[in-house]
């Protein structure tokens, strides 16, 4: 009887022993942290210096809700804010728009305004934290929020770090919430860049996502060699607008996922920094900074299972694990109830204690890239790395990332591979643990945590009585030079901050490059 081939879930076959036969060549030089290419870390001595930013990606409700829980979260240990938003919100509606009905705080916090901004972060210093907040289409508006606030707290906005998901590629191909076209999306893209140059220069401006694309369906490999090709996309966009890529390239990071097959996933990390260290040295960069690829990781979503959800806990801890040894910048770990509902307290509690252990008691971070020389993780890397590269290779062919969107290319190498994927679950060649083998009659009951669909109502009387305090002449005399910077091809960020502080909504401002730029359908 044939022996069983082994693959991962991006069709690397797994060899029954892997020996110094599968290491690179003799006469490769060798590797070490810190150094280019950054395959082993972007810091000579990575955690031994500084650990990894523990985030805990939170909201919900009203930004009064949120608030609670990031004080909370403060006093557990988090060492950076992570920003979730409503649907409204990331689509450009405020909460009284008839599409934002149903859907008001429930994937995330609802923010229409400055002042639902101020309350977000009441009581936390800005300068005194990290925030990272996961918006694209709306980012230009949520960053003009947080910028205005910080000025209201006489902070240095030298100062303030942080990071705007602010990756519109890959919502067309793989998660939906993009308002404008693709040339008008990347033009508001690089305006961010180049405003944050200046007024915010710690600030990361995009946070090319590699997460969503997983979740959608993709591979490990496609996970990577997508996100780098939208990368290249977004370097090559601010290089015509004539912006320096040693300057916006220390500014960009990543966000990767986290799935559990351990070994390919510290694999894909390793490659990763690589490929994109080459990348920026073959499209000019010669600062070393501006080659690292810095990331966030989070755990995979799409792992977690309602069934046995207890279960989850294990998931989270391997591949937490599979970002420590890979080398993340940051982190957030799920909740063991998100296939059920938003985490209660907690399950976001055992979520963070997860990265406390792995950081404090596991011993995988006391020495950099631990699992360098592994016969198996080098020629993993090795691996991986190739596949990605053949896909980029047949993305510029198309004329980049912007032309194999617009062709669907993208859109359906993932929904093939998640076909596929869902045909080895159903057929048992995948073991999902509770689900497909190792079943229980029982469902047990696990506490939820439900939104109230009230939280509309409030926001509503919010902003009902808002417009009434503004002076509406000076409303309409923003909006239409924003509209008027938007058609001109001047950068909008300044006007849009003075729109926020202003008391113009977030509706309000997306609406009118909706009448500049369109939508896209």
């Amino acid at each position: 009887m044939p022996e069983k081939k082994i693959i991962t879930d991006s069709g690397i076959e797994v060899q029954e022993v892997y020996t110094s036969a599968d290491l690179p060549p003799a006469g490769t030089p060798e590797e070490l942290p810190g150094e280019f290419p950054y395959t082993r870390g972007v810091q000579r001595d990575m955690y031994r210096g500084k650990l990894w930013t523990m985030r805990q990606y939170a909201g919900f409700s009203t930004a009064e809700e949120s608030n609670a829980r990031y004080h909370y979260l403060l006093k557990q240990g988090v060492m950076g804010l992570s920003v979730a938003f409503d649907l409204p919100t990331q689509i450009g509606y405020d909460s009284d728009h008839p599409l934002a009905e149903g859907e008001v705080g429930k994937t995330g916090v609802a923010i229409d305004s400055i002042e639902d901004m101020q309350t977000l972060f009441k009581g936390i210093r800005l300068e005194d934290v990290s925030t990272s907040m996961t918006i694209n289409a709306t980012g230009y508006i949520l960053l003009a929020f947080y910028t205005a606030l910080a000025k209201s707290q006489g902070a240095d906005l030298k100062k303030i770090s942080g990071t705007i998901q602010n990756d519109i590629l890959k919502e067309y191909a793989a998660r939906g919430t993009y308002i404008y076209p693709p040339k008008p999306s990347m033009r508001i893209i690089t305006d961010i860049f180049e405003w944050c140059s200046h007024e915010l220069p710690k600030w990361n401006t995009i946070s090319i996502s590699g997460y969503h694309i997983r979740e959608a369906g993709s591979t490990a490999v496609q996970e990577i060699a997508f996100t780098l090709s939208n990368g290249k996309a977004y370097v090559k966009a601010a290089m015509e607008k004539g912006l320096d890529i040693n300057v916006f390239g220390k500014r960009l990071s990543f966000f990767f996922n986290a799935h559990n097959n351990l070994f390919e996933e510290v694999a894909k990390f390793r490659a990763a920094r690589r490929m994109w260290a080459r990348m920026m040295k073959e499209l000019g960069a010669t600062d070393p900074k501006a080659m690292m690829l810095r990331f966030h990781t989070q755990t995979g979503g799409s792992t977690l299972t309602a069934q046995q959800p207890h279960n989850n806990i294990a998931r989270v801890t391997i591949q937490t694990l599979a970002a420590v040894l890979g080398g993340t910048q940051s982190l957030h770990t799920n909740g063991f109830d998100e296939a059920l509902s938003l985490p209660t307290e907690e399950a976001a509690r055992i979520a963070l204690r997860t990265q406390q252990i792995v950081a404090f008691e596991s011993g995988a971070a006391d020495t950099a890239d631990p699992l360098a020389g592994s016969y198996f993780i080098e020629s993993l890397t090795s691996q991986v790395e190739e596949a990605a590269w053949q896909l980029i290779s047949h993305i510029d062919e198309m004329g980049g990332s912007v032309s194999a969107i617009e062709r669907g290319f993208i859109q359906e190498e993932i929904a093939r591979s998640a076909y596929q994927y869902q045909q080895r679950v159903e057929t048992k060649e995948q073991i999902i643990v509770g689900v497909n083998s190792f079943q229980t009659a029982g469902t047990g009951s696990i506490p939820v945590f439900r939104i109230d669909d009230s939280i509309r109502q409030v926001q509503i009387e919010k902003l009902n009585s808002l417009k009434k305090r503004r002076d509406p002449a000076k409303v309409d005399r923003i909006l239409q030079d924003l509209n008027d910077k938007a058609s001109s091809g001047e950068n909008i960020m300044p006007v849009v901050v003075e729109a926020v502080e202003h008391l113009c909504t977030l509706g309000e401002i997306a609406d009118t490059l909706r009448e500049v730029f369109g939508e896209y359908k």
